[in-house]
C-alpha cells in the first residue's frame, strides 16, 4: 500500500469520526482496521498517528483553519469532507516531516475525488494561506 492509498484510508477514518463524534478513538481506530482489513504495519502506524495527532492538536489545527477563512465564513459552514481533508493536511504540514507541496497536492486530489466541485480550490486556498504565513 503506497503513501497516497494510506493517506486516503486515514482521511476516510477522520471523516467518519467527524460525523460520528466518537469518544474512544483507539477503539474506533482498531474497528476501522478490522473493517477495512488493514494489516500493513506502516499503514496502521500512519493512520493511528494521524488520528491521535489531530485529536491532540485539535485546537491549534482548528484555529489555523478559522484564521484562514474569509471573514464572513465560520468553520461549521465547511463540509465535513473538506474539514477532514484540511485537518489531515494541516497535521502533516505542522507536525510531520512531509514537504508541504506534497501534502497540498495530495489534499487537493482527495478534494477532487470526494468533495464538491469547489472543494479543490477551497482546500488549496486554505492550505496555501497557512503555508504562506
Amino acid at each position: 500500500m503506497n503513501r497516497t492509498a494510506i493517506r486516503e484510508k486515514a482521511f476516510k477514518l477522520i471523516y467518519s469520526l467527524e460525523i460520528q463524534k466518537q469518544e474512544n478513538l483507539k477503539e474506533q481506530i482498531d474497528l476501522y482496521f478490522e473493517s477495512e482489513n488493514i494489516e500493513n504495519i506502516e499503514a496502521k502506524e500512519y493512520i493511528e498517528d494521524a488520528v491521535l495527532g489531530i485529536e491532540k492538536n485539535k485546537q491549534e489545527i482548528v484555529g489555523l483553519i478559522e484564521k484562514n477563512l474569509k471573514s464572513d465564513w465560520k468553520i461549521d459552514r465547511i463540509s465535513k469532507i473538506d474539514l477532514a481533508i484540511l485537518k489531515l493536511a494541516i497535521y502533516e504540514i505542522k507536525y510531520k516531516d512531509i514537504p508541504f507541496k506534497v501534502v497540498i497536492n495530495e489534499a487537493v486530489e482527495l478534494a477532487k475525488k470526494y468533495g464538491e466541485d469547489s472543494s479543490k480550490n477551497f482546500v488549496n486556498g486554505i492550505l496555501a494561506s497557512i503555508v504562506n504565513k
